[in-house]
């Protein structure tokens, strides 16, 4: 009877042990995920907003140089919203559901203009970081209600 009891603590304590690390794993996951939509979203604004070629790279798409700063707001709006706690839930799903839309178009707009397939691949892969981390979000989200 004792073993039993004993194996039961020791059973839960494995559960509760692996459970911990189930969570640390998810919020490595998280992290690492949105720091490279971070990242990206973030130098391609500053990227858009400083470098003079952009201008260039916009009318090679045939969209005005207005897109362009549009763009750029949005990109650096979203990233924050994406990094920063006490962002409420609707704004940070607005900016996951945006960053999407731009980077299905940016993968249209290179192949439409006859631009090398990487430009597709790198944004491809891009946007699986960004489901990864929207995917991860509801996740934390999930278990902080559950809590």
């Amino acid at each position: 009877m004792t073993t039993t009891k004993t194996t039961t603590v020791g059973n839960f304590e494995a559960g509760m042990s692996s459970t911990r690390h189930s969570v640390k794993k998810d919020e490595v996951i998280y992290w690492t995920s949105t720091g490279i939509v971070f990242a990206i979203m973030l130098w391609s604004g500053l990227n858009f907003a400083f470098n003079p070629a952009m201008k260039g790279a916009f009318a090679h798409f045939g969209l005005p140089n207005w897109f362009r700063v549009e763009l750029t707001t949005a990109k650096l709006f979203g990233a924050f919203a994406l990094l920063l706690p006490g962002i409420p839930r609707w704004i940070k799903s607005f900016a996951y559901s945006g960053f999407a839309i731009t980077l299905v178009s940016a993968s249209v707009a290179h192949l439409s203009s006859g631009d090398p397939l990487t430009y597709v691949i790198g944004h491809s892969m891009f946007l699986v970081s960004l489901i990864i981390s929207d995917l991860y979000y509801h996740k934390r989200i999930e278990g902080r209600l559950a809590l």
